[in-house]
């Protein structure tokens, strides 16, 4: 068996970076309830008796950088499946571990995440939230979950929207990469320019920063507003296909990874400060492209300060690490029916909304990790959601890692 001196070895920082991010979904759902406000179809529940300006900040700073970050990250994997797998391995994977969950989990979380919100509005007196509009189903019909055909049919992609654009980038970018194989001057190029760019944390900043301010300049949009509807938004995919081909260009640049720990607690700590800043600051009179500018800074300050915390600290191997980052993709999946029940099920409780806020995410979390513990993990569903079946024992993950550093690569 020969030794492939080219293929990467497992980038624990990055598996854990995905995971943490797609897991903050959880908080990101928890809080919006407790935000004040009406309904929307984005979002059909509020606590009627909450209106909490901390969770509205928390929701907004993760809003801000949480996707963008995930598009990154998945970017720079498919990237690494493409070059270093296969072109057709990387599509059949992405298939596989994307399209398949996406078709199932879309139809088998519709009526229990129907059922939770239909719940949680009759608790908080939401009668009809949402009038005639797009997730009025959604928010209020419970019965006709259950005794009309029609009712379980998605009327959109839920949380799992990502899944469905992730399909077209992976077939997108699969279609780029077949066609710039044939130029591969273009793509030394665009590497050597952004080797030197790696190397200087302002110039990449500032780089990276412009682009998207640019971005949002010709959509118009002062942030994206992201779609679940299955009728692809331009501006969805646009925006987030940029961040999915900064990963994906990043993968030829992989030896540079550590230079994201240059400034990364002052990126981290400048980015937190500078969206703080404008989350206090009465910008309604500010020009359009202003909030751009903000939101465009923003984001590549927590691109670049988290990533760089990530791999400061999360580049070794941990079996705790590698279990939370396997049950992610389980987690998010099943986490919206509870983050949507739980509000009702503790509504009348005259706490705090950051005591009800911390309630959901911590039983949320709890129910989604023994669910995936002793029903995923090591069963056909972890089998189709991961590829394989993993043991329930952590010391097993540390002697696999073991068995793993000692086995030759195989060429592939």
């Amino acid at each position: 068996m020969k030794t492939n001196p080219h293929k990467t070895e497992r980038l624990h920082a990055l598996d854990s970076l995905r995971a943490i991010m797609m897991m903050l979904g959880i908080v990101l759902h928890s809080a919006i309830t407790y935000i004040g406000g009406n309904p929307s179809a984005a979002w059909p529940l509020r606590d009627v008796s909450a209106n909490s300006t901390f969770l509205t900040w928390v929701l907004e700073v993760i809003h801000n950088f949480r996707m963008p970050i995930f598009m990154v990250v998945a970017g720079f994997f498919a990237s690494l499946l493409f070059f270093e797998r296969s072109p057709r391995r990387m599509l059949i994977n992405r298939m596989k571990r994307i399209l398949f969950p996406f078709v199932v989990f879309i139809f088998v979380l519709w009526p229990l995440v129907t059922a939770a919100f239909w719940f949680s509005n009759q608790v908080f007196g939401f009668a009809d939230p949402l009038g005639t509009t797009l997730g009025s189903k959604l928010a209020n019909t419970f019965t006709a979950t259950f005794t009309d055909l029609s009712a379980l049919v998605p009327e959109g992609t839920m949380h799992l929207w990502f899944l469905y654009y992730l399909i077209m980038f992976s077939l997108v970018s699969y279609a780029l990469a077949r066609v710039f194989k044939k130029f591969p001057w273009i793509t030394e190029k665009n590497t050597a320019i952004l080797d030197v760019l790696l190397k200087k944390p302002l110039a990449k900043l500032g780089v990276s920063v412009a682009l998207t301010f640019l971005i949002l300049l010709f959509m118009n949009r002062e942030w994206v507003a992201t779609s679940t509807s299955f009728v692809p938004d331009v501006n969805t995919f646009v925006f987030y296909f940029f961040f999915y081909m900064c990963g994906w260009i990043l993968f030829k640049s992989k030896h540079l990874l550590k230079t994201f720990m240059s400034y990364d607690w002052a990126f981290t700590i400048l980015g937190t400060t500078l969206f703080t800043v404008y989350f206090l600051t009465d910008t309604e009179a500010m020009a359009p492209e202003f909030h751009m500018l903000i939101n465009a800074c923003c984001v590549w300050l927590f691109i670049f300060g988290i990533t760089g915390l990530f791999l400061r600290y999360f580049s070794g191997h941990s079996a705790r690490m590698r279990y939370i980052s396997d049950s992610s993709y389980w987690v998010y999946l099943i986490h919206l029916p509870l983050t949507a029940l739980l509000p009702g099920l503790i509504g009348n409780w005259n706490l705090p909304d950051v005591a009800k806020f911390s309630i959901v995410v911590v039983v949320t979390t709890f129910i989604c990790f023994l669910t995936y513990h002793y029903l995923v993990r090591a069963t056909f569903i972890g089998q189709f959601l991961n590829g394989r079946k993993y043991s329930r024992k952590i010391s097993d993950i540390r002697k696999t890692e073991a068995l793993a550093k000692l086995k030759p690569l195989a060429d592939e």
